[in-house]
């Protein structure tokens, strides 16, 4: 009975409330902020009662301190609100440096406030807005440095009822930190804002490594020289367009090779660029998918396979459905990867499982005879960095006719279940005509061991890409639009012909 009456007094009554009363007191709280209506109440703490009040004199387009069990929230109505009633919500510092909320609500978003710190006060102003008010069950988020804080608590607190969220110089707390896959898992696109000398810079990087490492897809901007103030950007354009973008985004068409159970992801390039923005009078680092874009990854089993497979896909397959095979995973230095990603190309990790020292070949010709019924081309390229390529040249080997041409990056041909090492069979793969493209710093110790005794015993095509003064590592070249074109251009000649 406790229970009963407890879910009450949180749920009913003040839902109750808000129906009867809001209605017949809306009008007599209505002030303006920045030239929009805005609407004040007061939220009791124990009753959960919201009660409208009136803006004083002194706090203008501010807000004073609520009085104590008490909680302040705001709403402010653009002039025609947009489709689905989209809204973004600030956790804290009230009016602080406001224009990207001003810019949104041009664009007919809401604009929402309360009291910090989130707690259930903060659900009952949700449920308000969202089912007496009617705006989105998703809202965005716009915190500053404690606010940011708020916004990833009360995110990770409802992964699913969340937008987007705009953090700038945030704090952060280590509860917070530790469920960030929630909202990687719900897809929720994060765009932090640091200064370079922000004393908790650290926190947006530990959010970063989180949430790339799930999937999730997060961007950053760092402004040179600046500390924790000055917060925001004077171009408004940058936070309200990425809000307004993540709330417009629409779910894609499932793929029709997925089986019925998968994971999906995202994939991007972490790559840094600099621009001087004159708006601000500093040089900003940017990266991540708000400039670059991202590509979907799909993550399955299938019957018969140890291992997952990993299918990253194009935002517009090319025609004939090229693909690359390959056995490492990609990450931020797959820099040729991206390149054929944009020109249409799918990229699939094969299994590696877990109770063998490399890929089993009867399970990388299951997922080929599936992905090929699919759909997929018949002729792959096999592609592998490092000790990697190896494993793919086993695979060639072993189906000469099911390959369009082979690539790796500073490659090292051995293979750990190979009855007969690729380096000592390359006939098979000459004999079927097979263009080797071998990316390679002319720096690498194994050069000599590996790509030049390739070019020496293989009487088939070899093409060799030479980047003077790279040792082994890095792995990936210095021009991959080079080595995606040449892999493009081998593929397509060969269906020509």
């Amino acid at each position: 009975m406790k229970m009963v009456l407890t879910l009450v007094r949180l749920t009913i009554l003040p839902l109750l409330f808000m129906v009867f009363f809001y209605p017949c007191r809306a009008q007599e709280n209505k002030a303006s902020w920045h030239g929009f209506d805005r609407y004040d109440f007061v939220l009791n703490e124990e009753t959960y009662q919201l009660i409208p009040v009136n803006v004083t004199p002194q706090e203008g387009n501010g807000v004073r301190n609520p009085e104590a069990k008490t909680r302040r929230c705001i709403l402010v109505a653009p002039k025609q609100a947009a489709p689905g009633n989209p809204w973004s919500w600030r956790g804290c510092y009230w009016d602080h440096a406001p224009q990207a909320e001003i810019e949104l609500l041009k664009r007919g978003f809401h604009i929402a406030y309360i009291t910090t710190d989130p707690d259930e006060t903060w659900d009952i102003w949700y449920k308000f807005l969202v089912k007496e008010y009617g705006l989105s069950p998703k809202p965005a988020f716009i915190g500053m440095s404690r606010g940011g804080a708020n916004a990833y608590t009360w995110g990770t607190n409802h992964p699913d009822k969340v937008s987007a969220i705009c953090a700038d110089n945030p704090g952060l707390s280590q509860t917070s930190l530790m469920k960030m896959d929630l909202l990687a898992a719900n897809d929720v696109p994060i765009l932090n804002i640091c200064g370079s000398i922000d004393p908790i810079l650290h926190n947006t990087y530990a959010v970063q490594n989180i949430y790339h490492a799930n999937g999730g897809r997060m961007s950053v901007i760092i402004k040179d020289g600046m500390a924790h103030h000055p917060h925001s950007l004077k171009n408004p354009h940058v936070i309200a367009d990425f809000i307004e973008q993540s709330y417009k985004e629409k779910a894609g068409t499932t793929p029709s090779f997925l089986p019925e159970q998968y994971k999906k992801t995202a994939f991007y390039s972490t790559k840094a660029h600099y621009q001087y923005a004159k708006s601000e009078k500093v040089w900003l680092t940017q990266w991540g998918p708000y400039f670059t874009g991202s590509y979907d990854k799909y993550s399955f089993s299938l019957k018969g396979v140890e291992g997952s497979v990993s299918v990253f896909v194009p935002l517009q397959p090319a025609s004939g459905n090229p693909w690359v095979y390959r056995c490492d995973q990609l990450d931020s230095h797959s820099v040729v990867d991206l390149e054929l990603l944009a020109k249409g190309f799918y990229i699939v990790v094969g299994p590696v499982p877990y109770n063998a020292d490399g890929p089993i070949l009867g399970h990388w010709n299951i997922v080929y005879n599936y992905l090929v019924g699919k759909g997929f081309s018949q002729k792959p390229v096999l592609a592998g960095r490092g000790a990697a390529t190896g494993e793919v040249y086993v695979w060639a080997i072993e189906n000469p006719d099911k390959v369009s041409c082979i690539y790796g990056e500073n490659p090292i041909l051995r293979s750990s279940l190979a009855k007969v090492q690729p380096i000592n069979n390359l006939a098979p793969l000459a004999k079927a005509g097979i263009h080797i493209i071998h990316a390679c710093g002319s720096l690498d110790p194994n050069l000599k061991t590996q790509t030049n005794e390739v070019k020496r015993r293989y009487s088939g095509k070899l093409t060799v890409v030479l980047d003077q003064r790279r040792g082994h590592y890095p792995l990936e070249p210095n021009d991959p639009v080079k080595i995606a074109d040449l892999i493009e251009q081998t593929i397509y000649s060969k269906i020509k012909n």
